[in-house]
């Protein structure tokens, strides 16, 4: 059985002593750090999903922010076409313009030139048949001396091209 002696009683008051010297020294400590540990340890969880949410949020403004600027971007493109195939069309249409008043301008060159041979052109018709009525009429001839008349003005007039265009 057991004895109960002073040497048991002894360990038993020493064991007590380490115990309350444990707790007071070490346990409330270590147990102290853990709770300190414990808490950092949320703490930085806590901190790195904040961070983490705060990261997915600026990446989702970022994303945002890229998403209209290639919207302004495809805009200012499609704005800048636009408006280079008027001024394309606008060009064509004035060289068209420009090109019609040119030929209208030519054909109306064309008409006063031509009008001016045909003026030129019966002055001397016209001079040439008085020139050639005074040889007539200042002959007496006859029909055969009347035909080398008209042969010799005939042969004349081709000589001499009337208005520069040939008769």
């Amino acid at each position: 059985m057991i004895d109960i002696n002073a040497t048991l009683l002894a360990q038993m008051l020493n064991f007590l002593l380490l115990v309350i010297l444990l707790r007071v020294f070490a346990y409330k400590p270590i147990v102290k750090i853990l709770k300190e540990r414990e808490e950092k340890i949320a703490n930085s969880i806590k901190q790195a999903d904040d961070d983490a949410a705060k990261a997915q949020a600026t990446l989702k403004e970022y994303q945002d922010q890229l998403a209209g600027a290639r919207l302004k971007a495809q805009d200012i493109m499609d704005k800048a076409e636009k408006r280079a195939n008027e001024e394309h069309e606008t060009s064509i249409q004035a060289t068209k313009s420009e090109i019609e008043q040119m030929k209208q301008a030519a054909q109306q060159e064309i008409q006063r030139e031509r009008a001016q041979a045909v003026e030129k052109l019966k002055g001397e018709v016209i001079a040439l048949s008085v020139a050639a009525a005074e040889k007539i009429v200042s002959k007496k001839i006859d029909a055969n001396e009347n035909e080398v008349l008209i042969k010799e003005f005939i042969d004349q007039l081709d000589k001499d091209k009337i208005g520069d265009l040939p008769c």
